[in-house]
């Protein structure tokens, strides 16, 4: 702009010389003076348009660009405040993927005979073939060996009833996949796989680490009936004390909790399974009620007891099942997942975790699963076992998520940036 003014400056200059000149000089002077004006006049008009032009060009061409630059580094960056950034793991959906599942069963001797439904005579093997999508992110796929580095030297513990123990199992032959020799994997002390042993430890020989299960289907202790009670209470659930094998829990570097699934009438009340704080049994106590007093407890004791700075603490929610006669023990096993839910993604227990967790001092990751295993009614053992799971299967998924929060393995930009190119 400083050359044109100075230009115009010039012409302005030129034109008045020029004019002083006509008026003393010829006719054909002037008329020469007229055409190299109307010449000058041209060439600054030509040279105005096209600095527009240009600047109307580059307008269109940077803006569009920086504005681009702007919102990838915002998707990239943002501190998720915004819900529609958020990377809820949980929030989601099934979708089909013939990659998976993650490992064959039958090739994991870790496996409960009974959970491996494919091996037991299952004919399909859609339920196999679902892969849990989150809405505003990607779970990256699972690197075994990448796993079993970070796991170089570290315990791992997972606390809780079967469930917890399928869990249990399926990380093991998930990371069984990432080695070439399988033979320096075994449990610690020899032991096959039962429901009733209270300790499993599988260890990894050529990385030094372990994955252990500790059964504890209550978390708090369980005892026989205080005396002068009534004849009807057999044993007590001492809400107000953590199971006695607690201690083992402590020293570990990922320690994982769940219960919920014992925490039922008749698996308490119908054998004689009362609660008792202090010396005092509650006949009148709710399970719902009982239940939130155990979870105070255990947050009690992983505040006091776990070291934050060594150990990942998370606590997984209820696992639903999809019972369709529980009385007659009638599973409602369907060849896909549901497409509605009914309610099933909810649970009083997992409301009850959310509400112990948010007061406590220690960090603790809430898998909340629920919802996402409510929509697998397919992935049940049989028409005999609604509460149980086939390996593999939704419990892989359990574990894809903890090892995403372990290794930060989720991408929560991917979604919007792929979506960007196509619209570009």
């Amino acid at each position: 702009m400083g050359f044109l003014m100075e230009r115009m400056s010039s012409f302005n200059r030129s034109v008045s010389f020029k004019q002083r000149a006509s008026s003393v000089g010829s006719p054909r002077i002037s008329r020469k003076t007229w055409v190299s004006k109307l010449f000058h006049v041209l060439i600054i008009i030509g040279s105005l348009v096209s600095f527009l032009l240009a600047v109307g060009c580059g307008y269109l061409y940077v803006l569009p660009n920086l504005t681009y630059a702007f919102h990838d580094h915002k998707d990239r960056f943002s501190d998720f405040d915004d819900a529609s950034n958020t990377c809820d793991l949980f929030d989601g959906n099934w979708v089909l993927d013939d990659s998976y599942p993650l490992y064959n069963a039958s090739e994991c001797p870790f496996v409960e005979q009974g959970f491996n439904c494919l091996g037991n005579g299952r004919m399909d093997e859609d339920y196999l073939k679902w892969r849990w999508k989150p809405k505003n992110c990607q779970l990256l796929r699972v690197n075994a060996r990448v796993v079993l580095e970070r796991l170089r030297n570290k315990r791992v513990v997972f606390v809780g009833d079967s469930m917890s123990r399928t869990q249990w199992e399926s990380l093991i032959c998930l990371l069984m996949t990432g080695l070439e020799d399988k033979r320096n994997v075994y449990e610690v002390n020899g032991n096959n796989i039962t429901k009733q042993i209270r300790f499993l430890g599988v260890r990894f020989g050529d990385f030094n680490f372990t994955i252990e299960f500790y059964r504890s289907v209550f978390l708090v202790q369980h005892n026989w009936a205080p005396k002068h009670v009534l004849k009807r209470v057999r044993s007590t659930l001492k809400l107000d004390k953590l199971d006695d094998i607690s201690n083992e829990w402590i020293d570990s570097d990922v320690l994982i909790f769940n219960s919920g699934q014992w925490w039922v009438p008749e698996k308490l009340f119908g054998v004689g399974c009362y609660f008792q704080v202090d010396n005092s049994v509650k006949l009148g106590m709710s399970i719902a009620d009982a239940f939130g007093t155990a979870l105070q407890t255990w947050a009690s004791w992983v505040d006091n007891m776990i070291n934050p700075n060594k150990t990942r603490v998370f606590f997984r929610t209820f696992e639903p099942s999809h019972w369709r006669n529980l009385t007659h023990r009638q599973c409602n096993v369907t060849k896909l997942p549901l497409e509605e839910i009914e309610g099933k993604d909810f649970s009083p227990f997992s409301d009850s975790v959310f509400r112990v967790v948010k007061n406590m001092m220690v960090p603790v990751t809430v898998v909340h699963i629920t919802p996402m295993s409510a929509y697998r009614s397919d992935a049940h053992l049989g028409t005999w076992d609604c509460s149980h799971w086939c390996l593999p299967g939704v419990p892989d998924t359990w574990n894809e998520i903890v090892i995403s929060y372990l290794l930060g393995n989720f991408d929560p930009a991917s979604e919007c940036q792929q979506n960007k190119v196509r619209l570009l």
